[in-house]
């Protein structure tokens, strides 16, 4: 059965889903799209769209198979690891894969909504809302998710629920002291041994030290991590496939802000 991987620039969920398709070796043909174009909305020979349509990542990467769509990227990373027969991405002791899971639904259900939102406050806002009319309606209409269209309608109008970015900036903070307290024990990676925990969660907060890097003042031990992971073959395979000289810079529509905190 045929697969193709449609992906962003390497940051957020397409870096995560990049970097496991390289620790795991797969011959898996990757198209690179234009995340801001809408380009993920139009993508051919779809029959089964419902996760694309629907996926709560946002503007993330998509794995088709046999004309499915497959999304959100703890998922793919998952399928992918284990569709190589278990590349180490993932504990084999049940605790420590639950506990990786728990972790992983943590950040992208805290720390990828507000980087998402910070990230494209900083970068992406003023290329959506230099799209023209005519054009942004068109991609508008595209976007069968009403959140999702929400959220690029509020970025192409220039608008900012001030609390909103309080609250990402907060999430941010409290994500990075996390991994702080995750590794005070000592241990190289967050789960002790590398996993998808060290690749969600790095492919989220590493674009955070460019807008926030506040965050990290007080966190060398995260930061030490940040440049562990940072040079791990997988992700520097992933930021080779990047089109842009700064792809951590490159962000665009991402998941719902959690809306109970």
């Amino acid at each position: 059965m045929e697969l193709v991987l449609y992906h962003g620039e390497p940051n957020g969920a397409s870096l995560t889903v990049l970097a496991a398709l390289a620790e795991s070796g797969l011959d898996i043909p990757c198209r690179p799209i234009d995340l801001l174009s809408g380009a993920r909305h139009a993508l051919p020979e779809i029959a089964e769209p419902i996760a694309l349509d629907l996926g709560i990542e946002g503007e993330g990467p998509v794995l088709v198979i046999g004309g499915e769509a497959m999304t959100e990227s703890v998922f793919l990373a998952k399928y992918l690891d284990e569709l190589a027969g278990g590349c180490g991405l993932q504990p084999d002791d049940a605790y420590a894969h639950w506990e990786m899971l728990m972790w992983c639904r943590q950040i992208t259900e805290r720390l990828s909504p507000a980087a998402a939102l910070l990230g494209n406050l900083a970068h992406s806002q003023a290329a959506i809302a230099a799209i023209p009319a005519s054009d942004f309606a068109a991609l508008a209409a595209s976007v069968v998710s009403d959140d999702l269209r929400a959220r690029w309608q509020a970025l192409h109008e220039g608008r900012a629920d001030p609390a909103q970015v309080a609250d990402s900036e907060a999430k941010v903070d409290q994500a990075a002291q996390r991994c702080e307290d995750k590794l005070a024990d000592g241990r190289e990676f967050l789960m002790g041994a590398f996993s998808i925990a060290d690749l969600v969660t790095y492919s989220w907060l590493a674009g955070m030290e460019l807008v926030r890097p506040e965050a990290f003042a007080e966190t060398p031990l995260t930061r030490a991590w940040l440049a562990r992971v940072a040079v791990r073959p997988c992700i520097l395979a992933a930021l080779a496939m990047a089109n842009t000289p700064e792809p951590l810079k490159t962000w665009a529509p991402g998941p719902e802000i959690n809306r109970w905190g």
